[in-house]
């Protein structure tokens, strides 16, 4: 599948969880879209985890390319253009985010798409050693 790119892609999946993980450590204490607007710290928090959700769909973009688009769809759980398409709207519409679609992302988006990274990572390992073992 894509056996050359399987370091690459694992220190990709790796970044992508660093990100995720930080997202949530970050927005533990944050119950509603208020904590993000109603202060200049919640402001900062905001504009923080956007910059971590562009790294995260910009690793993911990249990731599609490297495995050639052969690794995401065996996870259709997870939207992958809705994700993709949210760093694009990050980045090119700026003034115009939506608090509450972030808030929502952080709160429903992200615990599920760190599972599945996670998922995909273990499935990788499984791949690794299951190759190993026919050697």
């Amino acid at each position: 599948m894509f056996d050359k790119n399987k370091s690459e892609v694992s220190h990709l999946l790796d970044r992508i969880t660093e990100q995720l993980e930080i997202v949530c450590e970050r927005c533990r204490n944050v119950q509603s879209v208020n904590d993000f607007l109603g202060s200049n710290e919640g402001m900062s928090l905001l504009d923080g985890v956007c910059m971590k959700l562009i790294a995260v769909g910009e690793s993911i973009k990249n990731l599609d390319k490297l495995t050639e688009r052969s690794l995401l769809v065996n996870y259709p759980q997870i939207p992958w253009r809705e994700v993709m398409g949210m760093r694009d709207i990050i980045v090119h519409h700026y003034f115009e985010i939506d608090a509450d679609v972030i808030f929502a992302t952080v709160r429903e988006s992200v615990p599920e798409l760190l599972s599945i990274i996670s998922l995909i990572k273990k499935d990788i390992e499984a791949e690794k050693t299951e190759s190993t073992e026919r050697c």
